[in-house]
């Protein structure tokens, strides 16, 4: 059986006191598997940042219980210094966070302050800016402010991925880049999933790039769990996600029109990549004239 990474059961969150108090969670309960990369998403005020900071200790259970890799969060003597250490967490525009003089004093910043020794922090923070696409002996004596944003984020994913967290999570991740420097950055959150086993939770409201980065989804509607399942599930219930102020991406809204018109489009294939090269195979001449050309292909990915 596939190995849970964190197991939430019952949890409610309650902000404020008497006379006015807020319920921002309500009896949530979910596991998340090990090595996975989940998606948690819901309209502005749903709970999601609320349920993520109690992954890594930021908020404790007001009732129910949060396990971590092994941990329980809402335990009095919980070590949160060693949780945090397991959990990385990368907040929107991480970019206006970064103060080093160098890109290296930047991304060593995590490993020095778990005291490592002075090699071992080498080591990480050269393998952390390789694992991102920027190689070390290129940009570690860089000063920070002068590279792009998409370089400066990718930069702080690094600092993070330098302390070695068994799970990574990542708040708009890509807020505010533009399409090429999306695309960038997914790439290196998927290979870091694939190579260091990472289990990685975006929240996110594109849901373009939820379907193309997650297997697993969670959806939260006025601080309630509503619908988890995969994107291919989840995304076909377009009438259900309306209610909760959600839209399926536009591909599975195309994939959809296709289905209705006739066209026996398999129920595995998910992204844009897959749908051109199955529309290719096909050979659609009659029924359905659609000319989906590589270009038209780049700008739905974008």
């Amino acid at each position: 059986m596939p190995e849970s990474i964190i197991r939430v059961k019952h949890l409610s969150y309650i902000y404020g006191s008497s006379p006015f108090p807020k319920k921002a969670l309500n009896d949530i309960s979910l596991e998340i598997t090990r090595g996975d990369c989940v998606a948690i998403i819901g309209f502005n005020g749903s709970g999601k940042s609320t349920l993520i900071q109690h992954f890594n200790g930021l908020l404790r259970p007001s009732q129910g219980t949060v396990w971590v890799d092994g941990i329980e969060v809402g335990e009095k003597n919980t070590d949160l210094r060693a949780l945090r250490q397991r959990v990385g967490m990368l907040f929107q525009f991480p970019e206006a966070q970064l103060f080093g003089q160098t890109v290296y004093a930047d991304v060593a910043f995590g490993p020095q302050r778990m005291k490592l020794g002075r090699h071992e922090i080498r080591a990480r923070v050269k393998a952390a800016l390789d694992m991102v696409g920027l190689p070390h002996e290129k940009y570690a004596r860089r000063s920070p402010f002068e590279l792009s944003g998409g370089q400066r984020r990718r930069i702080a994913l690094a600092g993070i991925l330098a302390m070695s967290p068994r799970i990574l999570i990542l708040d708009e991740p890509t807020v505010g880049l533009d399409g090429e420097g999306r695309l960038e950055f997914y790439s290196y959150l998927q290979r870091v999933q694939r190579e260091q086993g990472v289990t990685i939770i975006l929240v996110s409201h594109d849901m373009a790039e939820v379907a193309t980065m997650a297997n697993q989804l969670y959806i939260l509607n006025q601080g309630k769990l509503v619908r988890q399942g995969t994107p291919q599930d989840v995304f076909a219930e377009s009438e259900q996600l309306r209610s909760w102020d959600l839209v399926a991406p536009p591909l599975y809204k195309l994939l959809e029109s296709l289905r209705q018109q006739g066209i026996a489009i398999p129920d595995n294939i998910s992204t844009v990549d897959e749908t051109f090269d199955f529309l290719q195979q096909q050979k659609i001449k009659s029924g359905f004239r659609m000319e989906y050309s590589e270009a038209e292909a780049d700008h739905h990915r974008r």
